[in-house]
């Protein structure tokens, strides 16, 4: 339960990051209404918040974090941009996910 839980507050955090990145771009690159820019950075705030929600400290918890974002962003970029992850983003992001999920649930002495 608490993996699950744990990996709940990481998708929060990366929808926050990801979603709030996204409307500053917005704002900065397509041009879009100012209001965009300032949700978009109230937002990225909140994200600063929900991450601190991990029980781990800090360097785990951003080292996972920082493969979780890679899955994230990939699937953002397919849903919302219409972008195509090919085999090799999908590889390697497969690669990247193992590898935190060793990171912050391996047992521990």
């Amino acid at each position: 339960m608490v993996a699950i839980k744990s990996l709940l507050v990481f998708i929060l955090a990366g929808l926050c990051e990801i979603g709030g990145g996204y409307l500053v771009w917005l704002w900065l690159k397509e041009d879009k209404p100012v209001w965009y820019g300032i949700v978009g950075g109230i937002i990225l705030a909140l994200y600063g918040v929900v991450v601190t929600l991990q029980p781990a400290g800090f360097g785990r918890v951003y080292a996972t974090y920082g493969g979780i974002f890679i899955v994230m962003a990939l699937i953002w970029a397919w849903q919302v941009d219409g972008f195509k992850p090919d085999k090799y983003d999908l590889i390697g992001a497969a690669i990247a996910l193992v590898g935190v999920c060793i990171i912050y649930y391996a047992p521990r002495q």
